[in-house]
């Protein structure tokens, strides 16, 4: 009885205990949640009214309790701010206005601050350096701590004393005051194991460093910072790196084995750094925790199959992204490259691969995205490409593929989206062969199939890709009218491309394109007959060059597709004239319409276009008088007027034509001089007049085109000399001024010693000099009329005779003369005597003769 008594007594005891420390933890805790340190809370009130907070994001940062505010957290015994958290999480919706305020003193009175985010928070000033009080802090991220308007350089001193800083994010902070010192300082925070030094205009990365003090670092994202160097042999101590991000410096040299020492890195990044070269080293397959490694846009070369072996030398291979595009590798893609089971992102291309497809490819089972277009490869597809559950794209193209494609290449592949494969303008021996009633489980969003024999029916297992947005048949050897289940698909197409094919019929109106900022329609080279399809949509680009449609243009093309930028429409049986509403289409870069038979007058929409780049109306029946003035405002944009003469009436353009960089009016019925003026658009690389009726001279001016490749002024009426400082033009290779009225001599030196034909000159009978055998100094073929070319020839000519008689004349007397003397004394001294009367008489005259002749030499 007493012993449970006793018994009763403590359980009453403990549960007397247990409910006073149940009232005292409630009455604590109830008190904790309302406890702000008051001196704290004043300087986030004072931090709050000196802030612009267009998002309203601090609109809780009222009432007794900042601990209970928004981005602010405390420590639940104390009190004390420990943690501020106001990163902008959408700061593009901002406009980059998310909380403008100079960082001031305020940050220094929280002393027991752990951890602070103000990243993209659109700040500005400097960042105070009294953050360096905050001896507690462990988490610190100012990553793009500015606003897009301010761009203010930093120190990195206050950090040192931060030795608690375990994550660190200034990325996108202009540290360019800290480039001499940043590495020693941050060198002395031996708990940081994150560091995000992202696009901070360091420049600087030394080479070396006497004592590596990163013993816990497991993340160093030094990108996009400029750097100038080898890769430092101090990143190589640092064995407890994870993740290393080096992208888009100016590294080079060549990849060090010593890579190979960091055994626990997952993530390595390179890319971008244009001078790194040299071989991947085997040793990288030691790296057996490595998950992605990203070497793209090196100069990396050698050949893949050591690389690849050497990775797959580890049992447990984790490699999910392995990146090696835009290099110079070589060699084939070896078997072992199957074994590399858990990469999900295979990249290879714009390299110099060789070979054929492996057949293990069929093993990597958790593979998503393959790209190997761009290479030297070759051979047949496999067959096991088709057991790739997992795959959603596939890039083969511009390869030389062969042999042929069923639909058991495609048997498991439910989840492809993109399938590209061919090589434009070669056929590449691809043959698709499906049944006629196969219809593929996967939903296509991208098709680029080119060069490869799809026809000559429209490839009917496409008729459930009900989700296609681009769709690129060319050279793909289909004859066939657009067929009426493709039409009732109600695709909204971003791209449809089949040019060069045999395609023929109307092209439908029904066509529908999608409302997306570039969306294009390349019909070209097929039999295409009757009027010019006319869609109502955004199309960007319209290319129907090089078919059979008539008619005219309509003459609404410009209000019915408004955001055209390029119109390709040549070589088609369109006649009429040229519409006016392609004065609509303000955003035109590119109007070509030669080899039709349109006619009239060009009209007057030049004001509109200002974009205008290539304009070519060659081969038509447009018959104007040529004038075109321009005055260059700056170097990108020209102001002036275009004026054309059409039939005895003067009609002005104003303009704006910024970068035009090719115009070819060639064909048509031009005449008038060429204007000088076309010598303002300095840009022009291309400038064809040719077959017109064009008269008056070269301009002298064409010598500022310093960027011009092409000109062509042959076939018209041209005359007077060739300019001689075309000779300066070092872009020019292609010249053709055969068949007008040039006289003179052909310029000689730098680019002129290059075109060496000389059918570029023929039909100029009155030029001479290289390249024509005609030499200057003889007398070449008259030609009506006399200019200054053939006055200086005939003065040559005269100063030859004169010489050459006085000389003869001077030989026959002086010894007919001398043979007298000899024989009778008085007749010698006679002679001697006139002999001196008459040189002082003729010595200035013969003198200053001489004198001239030199002079015209």
């Amino acid at each position: 009885m007493g012993g449970a008594s006793l018994q009763l007594v403590i359980l009453v005891f403990l549960l007397e205990f247990l409910h006073f420390e149940m009232i005292k933890h409630g009455y604590c805790n109830q008190n904790l949640h309302s406890i702000c340190n008051q001196n704290e809370k004043k300087a986030l009130i004072s931090f709050k009214e000196d802030l612009v907070d267009p998002s309203g994001r601090l609109a809780s940062w009222r009432g007794e309790d900042c601990c209970r505010w928004n981005g602010v957290s405390c420590d639940n015994r104390t009190g004390y701010v420990v943690k501020i958290k106001l990163r902008n999480s959408y700061p593009k919706s901002f406009n980059g206005d998310g909380l403008v305020y100079e960082l001031g003193g305020f940050i220094g009175s929280l002393s027991k601050l752990k951890y602070l985010n103000l990243s993209s928070a659109s700040f500005g000033g400097r960042i105070p350096p009294n953050l360096g009080k905050l001896s507690e802090l462990e988490y610190l991220d100012l990553g793009h701590y500015y606003s897009q308007t301010q761009t203010v350089e930093n120190d990195l001193k206050w950090i040192s004393s931060l030795s608690t800083l375990k994550y660190l994010n200034l990325g996108g902070v202009d540290l360019s005051r800290a480039a001499s010192h940043w590495l020693q300082t941050l060198n002395s925070l031996s708990v940081l194991s994150e560091l995000h030094l992202f696009q901070c205009q360091l420049v600087n990365l030394p080479t070396s460093l006497q004592f590596v003090n990163f013993t816990s670092l497991q993340v160093l994202d030094l990108s996009n910072n400029g750097f100038n160097s080898t890769i430092p042999e101090w990143l190589f101590n640092i064995s407890s790196l994870k993740r290393l991000d080096l992208n888009s410096n100016n590294l080079y040299g060549e990849l060090p084995d010593a890579l190979a020492n960091l055994t626990s890195l997952e993530e390595l990044d390179l890319s971008e750094n244009y001078g790194i070269e040299g071989r991947l080293p085997r040793k990288l397959g030691n790296l057996c925790n490595l998950q992605k490694l990203v070497f793209t846009n090196n100069n990396i070369d050698g050949d893949i199959m050591e690389f690849i072996d050497g990775l797959s030398e580890c049992s447990n291979n984790r490699l999910e992204t392995l990146d090696l595009g835009y290099n110079k590798m070589t060699g084939n893609l070896p078997k072992s490259l199957g074994s590399l089971k858990n990469l999900q992102y295979l990249i290879l291309w714009r390299n110099s691969f060789r070979g054929s497809i492996p057949e293990t490819i069929g093993n990597l089972l958790s593979l998503r995205e393959l790209y190997l277009s761009y290479n030297q490869m070759s051979g047949k597809i496999p067959v096991s490409l088709g057991q790739l559950v997992s795959l959603v794209v596939v890039d083969l193209i511009e390869n030389s593929w062969e042999g042929v494609i069923t639909e058991s290449h495609f048997t498991n592949l439910s989840r492809l989206r993109e399938l590209s494969i061919g090589k434009f303008w070669h056929n590449t021996s691809v043959v698709f062969n499906m049944s006629s009633d196969w219809m593929p489980t996967f939903k296509l969003v991208y098709v680029k199939i080119q060069a490869c024999k799809l026809g000559p029916k429209f490839p009917t297992w496409f008729r459930n890709q009900t989700e296609l947005k681009t769709i690129v048949f060319n050279y793909a050897m289909i004859s066939d009218v657009i067929p009426d289940w493709f039409l009732d698909m109600g695709l909204e197409l971003e791209e449809l491309d089949v040019a060069y094919n045999q395609l023929h019929g109307k092209v439908p109106n029904s066509l529908r394109f999608t409302a997306v900022p570039v969306s294009n329609v390349d019909l070209s080279s097929n039999w295409f007959e009757g009027p010019l399809p006319l869609w109502s949509s955004n199309l960007s680009t319209l290319y129907l060059r090089d078919n059979m449609f008539s008619g005219p243009i309509p003459s609404n093309i410009g209000m019915a597709l408004p955001s055209l930028t390029d119109i390709d429409i040549s070589r088609n049986n369109l006649n009429g004239t040229i519409p006016l509403s392609i004065g609509n289409l303000t955003g035109l870069t590119t109007l070509v319409i030669s080899n039709n038979r349109l006619s009239g007058n060009i009209p007057q929409f030049w004001e509109n276009i200002p974009m205008l780049y290539i304009l070519d109306m060659s081969n038509n029946s447009l018959s104007v008088v040529f004038r075109i003035e321009f005055r260059s405002e700056d170097a990108a944009r020209y102001e002036g007027r275009l004026r054309l003469i059409a039939k005895g009436r003067l009609v002005q353009y104003s303009s704006i034509l910024y970068l035009v960089n090719s115009i070819d009016l060639s064909s048509n019925a031009l005449s008038g001089d060429i204007p000088s003026e076309l010598a303002s658009l300095f840009k022009l690389g291309t400038l064809n007049l040719s077959t017109n009726h064009l008269t008056g001279r070269i301009p002298t001016d064409f010598g500022k085109l310093d960027w011009l490749e092409t000109l062509d002024l042959s076939e018209n009426q041209l005359s007077g000399p060739i300019p001689t400082n075309l000779a300066s033009l070092t872009f020019l290779n292609h010249l053709n001024l055969s068949y007008n009225n040039l006289t003179g001599k052909i310029p000689t030196g730098n680019q002129f010693q290059t075109l060496t034909d000389p059918s570029i000159y023929m039909g100029n009978n009155a030029l001479c000099g290289f390249p024509l055998s005609v030499e200057c100094d003889v007398k070449i073929s008259p030609f009506p009329g006399q200019n200054n070319g053939d006055i200086d020839d005939k003065n040559e000519l005269e100063k030859v005779w004169f010489f050459s008689s006085v000389g003869l004349g001077f030989f026959t007397g002086f010894w007919a003369i001398c043979g007298s003397l000899i024989l009778k004394k008085q007749w010698r001294d006679a002679y001697f005597q006139f002999v001196d009367r008459m040189l002082a008489r003729n010595s200035v005259y013969f003198r200053r003769k001489f004198s001239g002749w030199v002079a015209g030499k």
